[in-house]
């Protein structure tokens, strides 16, 4: 076991001060991590853990890979940050691989899933207004969605649960039943601009769109004029053993989110779009202070090349998350009293729906030394590092099997 020159005390005065000075947001863990390599973390007393939640699908190559840390150390030492208002080399080459690996024709840098969605709404009601003047500005989302945390994404969020209290939402706004494509024909009117889903539902419990409904809303908004947008935060950036999941089910979508593993643990988001789409934005009409930058490009660029280096490592993720499918099929029986059904999702972007309290699970696996979320309404959810293998799963669900354990006997 690896240890670290914390003692028991540092990590307690630690937790202390986090619940003395800042606001009370996260239902935290009694742990301080300060140290990772790999699959793995460390806290301050030295206790190791697995981590299979990889900061909740963002270190997509692990904690400190090394390629993603050289491109830091090295850019660190030549520019930390500048303006927008020049021209960032990192961010070009990022924006530029992006295009040529994707649907898009432009690139939009933000620091965050949330703040891609803003742009996203902002983009494709300027892009409908200047197109078919300024009565299209509605947006029709899912219920059971999860789109970021400021008023516009949660006003898009069809989630009560994370809306209440922060009414009134924003207007121009309608949700439809995921995967209900009747729903969806209905709810476009004639002030529809946009529509707005994640191929996968992750914040609302790992809930996979039929690729038929997909295809259909596509063929919906291409014959009503609307554009469609794909909300890819926690999907993208080869979470679905692609390196998007609009691959996964062949419908190309107008305009993209991007965040999470795209900046390798650092800070990033993006806004990809069609020329057409594209076209909306201008000097001055949107714009970030910290979006892009030299460091977080840097990060981000080199944990893109590593990703797309001769498709070995989405060649792992198709491999690893069937073979993490079938072993959690395997716990699943074994389990029946605690697990509702078989895992459900796509490549290392899967939930295992529960009986039992998720939070409870989560804890008793804390003590067992394994790093797990919950999603939705009481689904485990298992996003590991895309460099995850056959060892680390088995470990997984040696450890995942005594948690299960210790709540049953509870």
């Amino acid at each position: 076991m690896e240890t670290t020159s914390h003692t028991a005390s540092d990590q307690e005065r630690l937790i202390e001060a986090s619940a003395q000075y800042l606001m009370n947001t996260y239902a935290r863990h009694p742990v301080a991590l300060v140290k990772g390599r790999g699959m793995r973390v460390w806290d301050m007393h030295g206790t190791e853990y697995l981590d299979f939640m990889s900061g909740i699908a963002v270190n997509a190559l692990g904690h400190c890979h090394p390629k993603v840390v050289v491109a830091l150390q090295k850019q660190a030492q030549r520019l930390l940050h500048v303006s927008n208002l020049f021209h960032i080399g990192p961010q070009t080459e990022l924006g530029t691989l992006l295009v040529q690996r994707s649907f898009a024709d432009k690139a939009f840098f933000c620091n965050s899933g949330t703040e891609a969605i803003e742009a996203a709404i902002k983009l494709a009601r300027k892009y409908s207004k200047d197109t078919y003047g300024p009565d299209r500005y509605e947006i029709v989302a899912a219920h059971g969605s999860f789109h970021g945390r400021t008023m516009a994404a949660l006003s898009a969020t069809g989630q009560e649960k994370h809306r209440k209290g922060f009414g009134p939402m924003l207007q121009g706004f309608r949700f439809v039943p995921f995967n209900d494509i009747s729903a969806m024909e209905e709810a476009l009117g004639p002030h529809t601009c946009a529509v707005l889903l994640e191929p996968i539902q992750g914040e609302g419990g790992i809930h996979v769109a039929d690729v038929t409904y997909l295809q259909q809303v596509r063929e919906l908004c291409d014959r009503k004029e609307v554009l469609l947008i794909f909300d890819e935060i926690q999907t993208g950036i080869g979470r679905t053993g692609h390196l998007f999941a609009y691959e996964l089910f062949n419908v190309i979508p107008d305009i993209m989110a991007l965040a999470k593993g795209l900046g390798g643990g650092v800070a990033i988001g993006c806004l990809l779009a069609k020329a057409r789409a594209a076209s909306a934005f201008s000097p001055g009409s949107h714009g970030t202070t910290f979006g892009g930058n030299p460091l977080a490009s840097a990060a981000a660029l080199a944990t893109l090349r590593h990703i797309l280096e001769d498709d070995i490592l989405l060649s792992n993720v198709r491999r690893m998350g069937e073979y993490l499918r079938n072993g959690l099929k395997s716990l699943a029986y074994n389990f029946a009293h605690l697990v509702a059904t078989e895992p459900r999702g796509a490549g290392l972007l899967l939930g295992l729906p529960l009986k039992t309290d998720c939070a409870k699970v989560t804890r008793a696996a804390l003590e067992a030394g394994l790093l797990l979320t919950c999603a939705g309404d009481n689904v485990l959810r298992f996003t590991p590092p895309l460099i995850v293998e056959e060892a680390d799963i088995d470990e997984m669900l040696d450890r995942l099997s005594s948690a299960l354990t210790r709540v049953g006997a509870a």
